[in-house]
């Protein structure tokens, strides 16, 4: 097929949108293959619809190839479901609430498993009917707060979701072992590299989740792995324990004066100087840091709890959204210690601190602070801390909280060597949800003696535009794209340059042996257009392939590009045919 460059809806841009945060979004709004419509929300031109309608198409091969069906649901959606599953309120700010002119409440649809889970309900009754997986390519919507780097964090976006539904929990590991595989064979076939993580299941629930996650330095997610095979988002990385220690026989706590000791590294000093210790010297390893949080809760009510964790260690505001979930976090303010008056700021020490205290704070240590443990920490008064306070003896927390950082060099959980950070953007994730959204909407068929059973689903998402985001990341030059041919909008991209009719003529031929050998072709055949224009909107389009019918066309020789490789050589006409193949 044929697409003439002077009748395609295009227009490019020499100049970067002044938006653009990454390569992505300033090259496919250069190269017109999307246009910014508000923050978060563009229209799709031609050429990017090409590029996504392959994307699509390779995902649809192996969903069906993997025995999933094929439907389309609306993306908006009444209130009622996603009120009994709770995720009404539990999404918070992040999903698009409205009202029709009746007063009903609807939303845009972030995720659609209470709908598939009922779709299901109103057709299957038996478990004769199961198992069966759907999917659906279909736009979503969040109400990004800050919708950032084009197409890789924005308002709408498009998403391939597939359900699977099973009686039992082994034909759930079975559907989500085909599902995952299925994934694999996806990313290959689209060129991505990626690492499969361990994840948090958040917001979506379930007993499993994992993340396929694309290594790339604009990715918005740390993950951590090791040369032993695991690999985890840090939101799911869980701290190796260490083994509690004897507390008979460990010396009481000393009142260790300090008045002038604002941060761990002056606390820490001050001990050596004043109070050294035989062997190796005090660290911040060695302190109790106990960072006061404040959590806002479902139904709004502020509620503010302390985690003590080693002083060399920082609190992950994103691994805390997960410990305490589904309650909002954020560090807590001015206005929280005024109302908290036990709390000495600066010196608050884990003595006055539980549900059963006198504060009535509940309090919660880092997995590393395990019984028998002696740690520097607070005195809970101004000017003074205390050294020797064990775990277990001196104080006792009210949980475990994951909050602090993950750093290259931990221990992996699984004993396979210590830890490597890398930066990766997701790219596909899948979930054994189990039977929460079964119970919570009544999705029960009869099994094999006649008695009601729920269901168990998984769920499983791929970024469409993401990808196609990524792949523009992944694939360009200093000049423009670079696409892969499976994803490229055309296979080549024929431009004729030159004042007179020769090179024109020239191109027409070549345009239609292509055509004829079943390549699609985008022909540069605008009028009265200088032939640096072409030759640059050529660079910036990314074809792979571009042949320029120019200088040489008398001589019955044209250019020919490779724009993966950046070759570029001269080339006989009678021999195009085959050059094009080879590359």
């Amino acid at each position: 097929m044929v697409t003439r460059l002077s009748h395609l809806f295009l227009r490019t841009l020499r100049d970067d949108p002044s938006d653009a945060e990454v390569t992505s979004h300033r090259l496919l709004v250069r190269a017109g293959y999307v246009r910014r419509q508000s923050p978060g929300i563009f229209a799709w031109l031609p050429l990017g619809l090409r590029v996504r309608g392959k994307i699509e198409a390779i995902i649809r091969d192996e969903m069906v190839a993997a025995g999933a069906q094929e439907v389309l649901l609306p993306a908006l959606l009444p209130r009622e479901p996603y009120e009994a599953t709770n995720r009404w309120t539990e999404y918070g700010d992040g999903m698009f609430r409205l009202q029709d002119r009746k007063g009903s409440d609807y939303l845009l649809a972030p995720t659609h498993e209470e709908m598939f889970a009922l779709l299901v309900k109103d057709l299957y009754s038996s478990y004769k009917d199961l198992p069966v997986t759907l999917f659906q390519i279909q736009d979503k919507y969040r109400d990004e707060a800050r919708p950032r780097a084009g197409l890789l964090r924005g308002r709408e976006f498009t998403m391939k979701d597939a359900y699977s539904f099973d009686l039992t929990d082994e034909g759930l590991e079975r559907s989500y072992r085909v599902m995952r595989d299925a994934y694999e064979k996806i990313f290959a076939r689209l060129g991505l590299e990626y690492v499969i993580v361990k994840a948090d299941a958040g917001a979506m629930g379930g007993s499993k989740s994992e993340e396929f996650l694309h290594p790339i330095g604009v990715g918005e997610d740390t993950f951590v792995r090791s040369a032993g095979g695991y690999a985890a988002n840090v939101e799911a990385y869980v701290t190796p324990v260490p083994a509690s220690v004897t507390i008979e026989g460990q010396p009481e706590p000393v009142l260790l004066p300090a008045s002038n000791t604002p941060t761990i590294d002056t606390l820490v000093a001050h001990a050596n100087e004043v109070a050294p210790r035989d062997g190796a010297p005090w660290t911040a390893a060695d302190t109790l840091k106990n960072v006061v949080l404040a959590l806002t809760h479902l139904d709004g009510t502020r509620e503010i709890v302390v985690v003590g964790l080693p002083g060399d260690r920082d609190v992950d505001l994103k691994r805390a959204e997960v410990a305490f979930a589904p309650a909002g976090v954020e560090a807590a303010g001015d206005d929280d210690f005024k109302k908290h008056r036990g709390l000495v700021k600066g010196y608050i020490g884990p003595q006055v601190l539980g549900a059963d205290s006198t504060t009535g704070i509940r309090y919660f240590v880092d997995p590393r602070v395990v019984d028998g443990t002696s740690w520097i920490t607070g005195a809970n008064e101004r000017g003074v801390h205390v050294s020797g306070l064990v775990a277990g003896r001196d104080f006792v927390a009210d949980g475990v909280a994951e909050v602090s950082d993950v750093r290259a060099g931990d221990p992996s959980p699984d004993g396979s060597g210590p830890l490597e950070t890398a930066r990766g953007m997701e790219i596909g994730h899948v979930f054994q949800l189990g039977r929460k959204y079964a119970e919570a909407l009544g999705l029960k068929v009869q099994d094999e003696n006649g008695k009601l059973a729920t269901v168990t689903m998984g769920s499983y998402g791929i970024g469409v535009t993401r990808i196609l985001a990524i792949l523009a990341e992944a694939h360009n030059d200093e000049k423009g794209l670079a696409w892969p041919k499976n994803v490229a909008p055309f296979d080549v991209h024929v431009v004729a340059t030159g004042r007179d009719d020769t090179a024109y003529d020239l191109a027409t031929s070549i345009v239609a042996e292509l055509e004829g050998e079943r390549f699609d072709v985008l022909y540069d055949d605008r009028p009265k257009v200088s032939p640096g224009v072409k030759l640059r909107d050529a660079e910036l389009l990314g074809m792979p392939i571009v042949v320029v019918a120019g200088r040489g066309a008398a001589d019955g020789v044209v250019e020919l590009w490779n724009r993966a490789t950046g070759d570029r050589r001269d080339v006989p006409v009678a021999e195009l045919l085959d050059a094009v193949r080879a590359i």
